[in-house]
């Protein structure tokens, strides 16, 4: 997933965009400064703003901003367009942080306050964020956002109380990857039961509790939770979730009544993915995985860590 730039996201395909090409139609530009250039992402920006059709632009995605200047933080990507703001009105779709594995490690991905863009962009639906290091939400309050995604290897627990804290009554889609202590995961079970209460978002139909190396813990923190009857979608999947956590989702009868539960790259044995599957709503058990063994210990990791 992290190995290939996003195709699509929030309904809209991705295509890459550079000075002098048209802007893409019906599609979401998406602009990276190459290693070898050392200029500003900043400069992709402007020269963008000046294309015909800019400002009638959905949405937009941020690939690499570093350049050669590697390391550098998403502060430069934040400024710029907040002060584009005024000149992309409609902007609907934005994600921070469309950067593969070859250009640079997820947990080293330096993110900023991102903050601002909640009142740069007042019709803004959907935004993402890769990467958690320097990840600041602050108070998020927006009308219209629909879409919520924040991917990190390790999610800080800061990152996680701005959300619950949140004041986003249109969400419909809310997607936390929550990673590994290794990676600086802070996030623990007992911190979800304001979210599993299901009072924070009214409108909530997809719960993604991703990437997780606590998915067990999480499966049983949801068994009785009030959202399983809210929601039509729940996504524990890409973490290390075993057949302790799939059971006790198992034995809540609020499982059945999802429209679909994605678990894929998992840890169930083959006979808990018959159960699984036979459950009334579509699963998602694919990329079943086996765990390292070194001795009587066994080592499961999520999907992206590092």
């Amino acid at each position: 997933m992290i190995g290939e730039h996003k195709t699509d996201f929030a309904g809209f395909p991705v295509h890459d965009w550079q000075p002098g090409q048209s802007l893409p139609d019906k599609a979401l530009p998406r602009l990276i400064l190459d290693y070898d250039n050392d200029g500003k992402w900043s400069d992709l920006l402007a020269e963008l703003l000046q294309a015909p059709g800019a400002a009638q632009l959905d949405g937009l995605v941020v690939g690499n901003w570093q350049g050669s200047q590697f390391g550098t933080s998403a502060e430069q990507v934040v400024e710029a367009l907040v002060v584009a703001g005024e000149k992309l009105p409609g902007l609907k779709v934005l994600f921070i942080g469309d950067i593969t594995y070859e250009e640079n490690e997820l947990s080293w991905i330096e993110q900023t306050d991102i903050s601002p863009l909640f009142a740069a962009f007042p019709n803004l639906e959907w935004l993402g964020v890769r990467g958690g290091n320097g990840l600041v939400l602050g108070a998020p309050r927006h009308e219209k956002l629909k879409g919520l995604v924040i991917e990190t290897g390790g999610m800080p627990g800061a990152v996680f109380q701005s959300v619950v804290q949140a004041q986003l009554p249109q969400l419909e889609h809310l997607e936390l990857w929550l990673g590994e202590e290794n990676y600086g995961g802070e996030v623990a079970a007992t911190d979800l039961k304001p979210l599993l209460n299901g009072d924070l978002f009214p409108n909530l139909k997809y719960l993604g509790l991703r990437n997780s190396e606590i998915q067990n813990e999480i499966a049983q923190a949801l068994h009785g939770a009030p959202v399983l009857k809210k929601i039509r979608v729940l996504d524990l999947s890409l973490g290390t979730l075993t057949d302790k956590g799939a059971q006790a989702l198992l034995d809540d009868a609020a499982i059945t009544k999802l429209e679909k539960l994605d678990l894929h790259h998992h840890f169930c044995s083959d006979e808990m993915m018959e159960k699984l599957k036979a459950l009334p709503c579509e699963v998602d058990v694919s990329e079943q995985e086996a765990g390292d063994q070194d001795g009587a210990e066994t080592y499961r990791y999520v999907a992206h860590g590092e």
